[in-house]
């Protein structure tokens, strides 16, 4: 085992078949705060050895969201496809230290095995017909694999870190295959080496590789190489119970990215799903450093909740610096799937107007892409569109209010959020009438919706010209 001393260093060794998804990206997550809280690193290691399904778009995809979520690695990521050969020299050493041996055992008697097993009720184990004979025996010309030499006897532990200290019978884990007859290691040799090449003290992944661990230690210990620490956390399930699947959220980070969603609230509420610290629900990434740690892990898995993310989102939206969220307008915009005046790319005149709306747009935005729509109305071609409320609106006497308020408002020799509000509240005393019987309207005929940010900073950042000219598209005193 690794002692204090040993400089920690974690490992997220993603497959390459597809999206970094959010399992994964939580999983990364988890490594990068424990190597972090412990000044250590996180290695990142590609497991790309199934070279029918790994492709370099799934390595850029995965490499691209780890890097919007800000979990940096360290050093240049590992292809464990190009250390086939280290991973065979050791299997190779294996047989040759007597803990692993050549089986040529056929796919007909493989099969047979398996049936057998079946029948009798047990579950499908290799039955050890090669352990101690020689390789001389086998056909001519037969390629045989290299199997481990597992102990048949007495029980394999696994301390976790989360789980707590996991019992296996040696009977149930197998003569496992380390190396196949075309000479590509197997998953479980590749991982032992790799691991252990790498120097990672810490293993923290997913309970469902929580068997892997047995056998896995079983090949450390035939090899005489220390078992590094290991933490396996509670899978994501849906807020129905059952394994997360699309259908929950298990999308790529640049899904997240395209629902409009900042990078530092999904890592907050990732480390919230398997994770506590106390009561604490909203953590800077310096806090969950600090805190982070194996003890405030948990056991059951953890449910996945759209509704907790977009508060949570929500916060983050309405606590960022304006320009940041501007800058993150612009990342996603060409990834969104939403009709927006904005289009693909922003312009500088579209980013200083957003900028400046900004302060009343975030206050009622939970993700980026509200943000965007609710925008809309600063960019939106004359004469507007509009909701069938806001119509209705205006068609209820909104435009009598508003043709009645038009010459107060260009009258104004100073156009601001304070002086326009005074305007209005002054001509609805005059009339009368309750502020939101002239705010509604004025709302309505601004921004083509009943709801928006508040009607004085729209007025304020549209400008005294293009309000009063939408104020006149509705009054019928211009075209």
């Amino acid at each position: 085992m690794t002692t204090d001393k040993t400089p920690v260093i974690t490992r997220f060794a993603p497959s390459p078949t597809g999206f970094l998804h959010i399992g994964g990206a939580r999983t990364a997550l988890f490594n990068w705060l424990f190597a972090r809280a412990n000044g250590g690193r996180m290695l990142l290691r590609i497991e790309d050895t199934d070279r029918e399904r790994s492709t370099e778009a799934a390595v850029t995809a995965i490499l691209d969201g780890l890097s919007w979520l800000g979990l940096d690695w360290d050093g240049d990521p590992i292809s464990q496809y190009s250390r086939a050969e280290r991973h065979r020299e050791v299997a190779e050493r294996m047989v040759a230290d007597g803990t692993a041996y050549y089986c040529f055992a056929t796919q007909e008697e493989l099969t047979e095995m398996r049936e057998k097993a079946r029948a009798e009720g047990r579950p499908p184990r290799y039955d050890g017909r090669w352990r101690d004979r020689d390789p001389s025996e086998a056909p001519a010309g037969a390629k045989g694999v290299i199997r481990l030499r597992a102990p048949l006897e007495g029980e394999t532990l696994v301390d976790d870190k989360v789980q707590g200290e996991v019992h296996f019978p040696n009977k149930d884990l197998d003569d496992l295959v380390l190396l196949r007859s075309d000479g590509t290691p197997t998953y479980m040799l590749a991982v032992v080496v790799d691991d252990h090449d790498m120097g990672v003290t810490h293993i923290i992944r997913g309970d469902d590789h929580l068997t892997n661990a047995a056998r896995q230690t079983l090949i450390y210990q035939a090899l005489g190489w220390d078992v590094p620490v290991m933490a396996h956390i509670p899978l994501i399930h849906g807020p129905d119970g059952a394994k997360l699947s699309k259908r929950h959220g298990a999308l790529g980070a640049e899904a997240y990215r395209a629902m409009g969603y900042l990078p530092e609230a999904l890592r907050n509420y990732l480390v919230r799903l398997g994770w506590a610290h106390g009561d604490d629900e909203i953590m800077s990434t310096e806090e969950m450093i600090g805190w982070f740690g194996f003890d405030g892990m948990n056991k059951a898995a953890a449910r996945f909740d759209f509704a907790k993310l977009e508060a949570l989102n929500g916060h983050y939206i309405r606590h960022a610096d304006d320009a940041y969220l501007v800058d993150n307008i612009a990342l996603v915009l060409p990834e969104i799937d939403l009709e927006t005046p904005l289009g693909k790319a922003l312009q500088a005149a579209e980013r200083d107007k957003l900028l400046a709306a900004m302060p009343g747009l975030k206050e009622r935005a939970k993700t980026l892409v509200e943000l965007i729509d609710s925008a809309a109305y600063l960019f939106a071609k004359r004469p507007l569109s509009f909701e069938d409320k806001a119509r209705q609106i205006l068609d209820d006497g909104g435009r009598d209010v508003l043709r009645d308020l038009a010459p107060a408002l260009a009258e104004l020799a100073e156009w601001s959020v304070e002086s326009t509000e005074q305007s209005v509240r002054d001509f609805a005393e005059a009339k009368e009438l309750k502020l939101g019987k002239v705010a509604q309207p004025l709302r309505a005929a601004l921004t083509g919706r009943t709801t928006s940010p508040g009607v004085f900073d729209v007025l304020a950042v549209l400008g005294q010209a293009e309000s009063l000219a939408r104020i006149a598209d509705q009054t019928g005193a211009a075209g």
